[in-house]
């Protein structure tokens, strides 16, 4: 809980700070990319080091995650201006890329089938807890102290995690030679990147139909498809075929698309959309969005329960039958929009995400051994990833069609009918994740396995 805590507080505590990092470093332009260029290196090296935790074992991957993103935090604080804040945010990304998928494969490890659906909920009630302190938090350091500290707090927690993972986490890792896949991992990287790239920034820092854009797409897909012919020739791929070829992997995936897709268009636009129509505070639109991240933890860690007694399938399908309800709520009530219903909205929607996403990725992780686990675990939340570059790009061209280069505050009403497209769109993502959901295989409740590994307990 304390590793996802690094990545969820930096996840919500540097939008405040962007004003004052702003007026002290410049670079107007450019403080996009703090964000973008987090996400991009964050995605691209989770299946990297997600093969690499199935080879040498989780420990000292999450270890070197933790150490990299503590390496960032205190270059980003010391940073002397936005290209070189730019620069550590990149490096607090590759750690951000080790430390989520770890520690999700983790719980997959030590806790049994019953066990996993309730920790996936603390794990998510620290995401709810980070909305509501990270913003917080931001703006006490950036009025009162120095923009800075929102970087320098990732310290102790950095700290702390490195300690409590070195004392109390212990695994048995196979003993076996290994063949590591370079070329698979370098075209890989590099294709993911542009493919990314090009999504993130397509219709904002260029074009869609400019050189750059169809350079990166053009590039990025010829070495995807260079990727997919070294993997079927590798010994140990990165990204075996396996993983997509299997029906239970493939639709838990396309699920994990579908979440990214609709997290992406809520947490977007809702907020702006308050703001704009309804007159609210930022605090207030914010609050009205965190109602989300109540909603999630609450049915996640109930989660277990449901799928012990109905299967996997059938409590992704309740899930997602009320993620549809909760994004045609939303889009339903955007033509008369107020803070009360799409707080509730939200919810509806949180509490059909919880019931989504933790069951499908439980689900993946239980079909497998140790030794895949951490390729599988990677390749859901690699997906998830791209499900969100998507959604920006989509969604975002979708906005720009509409708005025609205006401000939402400029001209409220065009904004309001932007907004409702990309609700409706939402709404549409949801119903593709019920759809999906159908295809999952049926079958029986889940097996209670033991346990892989164990975490040392206190006191020994």
């Amino acid at each position: 809980m304390v590793t996802t805590g690094l990545v969820a507080i930096d996840s919500t505590i540097l939008a405040t700070a962007v004003p004052t990092i702003v007026a002290d470093l410049g670079g107007f332009s450019s403080f996009p990319w703090l964000f973008s260029v987090y996400l991009l290196t964050q995605a691209v090296s989770v299946p990297i080091y997600s093969k690499l935790a199935d080879t040498v074992g989780r420990k000292p991957i999450i270890l070197i995650g933790v150490g990299l993103f503590l390496l960032g935090s205190v270059l980003c604080g010391l940073a002397w201006s936005m290209p070189a804040l730019i620069a550590f945010r990149a490096v607090q990304g590759l750690g951000a890329g080790a430390v989520q998928p770890m520690a999700i494969t983790i719980v997959g490890d030590i806790y049994t089938v019953a066990e996993r659906a309730k920790v996936q909920g603390y794990l998510a009630s620290v995401w709810a807890v980070s909305a509501v302190v990270g913003p917080t938090l931001g703006g006490l350091f950036s009025e009162f102290l120095t923009w800075n500290w929102i970087f320098f707090v990732n310290v102790p927690l950095s700290v702390a995690a490195g300690w409590l993972l070195l004392r109390r986490f212990h695994e048995v890792v196979p003993s076996r030679t290994h063949r590591i896949d370079w070329a698979g991992g370098a075209l890989l990287t590099a294709s993911t990147t542009l493919i990314i790239l090009a999504l993130l920034e397509g219709g904002h820092a260029w074009a869609w139909d400019s050189p750059q854009s169809i350079g990166a797409l053009g590039a990025g897909l010829v070495l995807l498809v260079a990727f997919v012919l070294v993997e079927r020739h590798a010994a140990e791929p990165v990204l075996a075929p396996w993983v997509l070829s299997r029906r239970l992997l493939a639709t838990t995936a396309l699920i994990a698309v579908g979440v990214g897709v609709v997290l992406m268009g809520v947490t977007t636009y809702v907020p702006t959309f308050l703001e704009a129509l309804v007159g609210s505070s930022p605090l207030a639109s914010g609050l009205a969005l965190a109602t989300l991240t109540i909603g999630w933890p609450i049915s996640a860690s109930q989660a277990g329960r449901l799928y012990l007694r109905w299967g996997f399938r059938s409590t992704v399908l309740v899930g997602s039958a009320i993620t549809v309800l909760g994004a045609g709520a939303l889009a339903a009530t955007s033509t008369s929009p107020s803070v009360l219903a799409v707080a509730l909205s939200c919810f509806v929607l949180g509490l059909g995400l919880g019931l989504v996403a933790a069951p499908s990725l439980i689900a993946a992780q239980s079909s497998v051994g140790w030794g895949e686990r951490g390729v599988v675990t990677g390749a859901n939340m690699f997906a998830r990833s791209m499900g969100s570059a998507v959604g920006v790009a989509a969604l975002g061209a979708l906005v720009n069609a509409r708005m025609r280069g205006a401000e939402a505050t400029a001209d409220p009403q065009a904004f309001g009918g932007a907004a409702t497209a990309v609700f409706v769109a939402v709404a549409v993502a949801a119903l593709a994740i019920a759809v999906v959901a159908l295809a999952m295989p049926r079958g029986g409740r889940p097996a209670q396995a033991r346990p892989d590994a164990r975490v040392e307990p206190a006191g020994s």
